[in-house]
């Protein structure tokens, strides 16, 4: 399931930076050669960039990369991590929940009666990655709280600050290796 959602939002957010790739070139395209700027391309960009950054962010949820405090977290007890990762998993899972699902059902919901000025179209049409972004990140949480609770991650209490950063390093390159790329 990991694996799969993973690919899925790898695809996404690489295509979103593609196709915002491909309409900046058109834009300046149609500016300076052309003399007849397209206008809707500059709109749909915008969106595709707060799509981009949607994705991405789920992209770290799934694989724990959200900010943490390495030095402090590596010296408590590997129980006492354990229960820090799942109650940090809980509240990125009700965020989601709350802000981006809920949140982005409303504000969807709302943007329907509304056009864009350029494209013509719903702007709810463009909230809804907002709703897909809430619900992926409540899939990864559930997927890292049982993994944590199962014992396939891992925590240890480690005595140095040098020990804890290159660990870390380390930890993360083996992973990819051990399971490609898969948590």
């Amino acid at each position: 399931m990991r694996k799969v959602l993973d690919n899925v939002m790898k695809v996404l957010s690489a295509s979103t930076l593609l196709v915002m790739f491909v309409l900046v070139i058109w834009q300046v395209f149609t500016r300076y050669v052309l003399n007849n700027s397209a206008t809707w391309t500059e709109e749909l960009t915008a969106y595709l960039f707060a799509w981009s950054t949607l994705f991405g962010a789920s992209i770290v949820v799934g694989e724990r990369g959200h900010m943490n405090i390495p030095v402090i977290m590596d010296k408590m007890s590997p129980g006492f991590q354990k229960l820090i990762g799942i109650f940090s998993e809980v509240i990125i899972l009700l965020f989601s929940l709350v802000i981006l699902v809920y949140g982005g059902f409303s504000i969807t919901k709302l943007g329907m009666g509304q056009m864009t000025s350029s494209l013509s179209l719903p702007i709810g049409v463009f909230y809804i990655p907002i709703l897909i972004s809430g619900i992926v990140n409540i899939i990864y949480s559930i997927l890292n709280i049982k993994d944590m609770a199962s014992g396939r991650i891992v925590f240890e209490k480690k005595s140095t600050v040098e020990e804890s950063s290159s660990q870390n390093v380390i930890d993360a390159e083996t992973e990819k290796y051990i399971n490609g790329g898969e948590n």
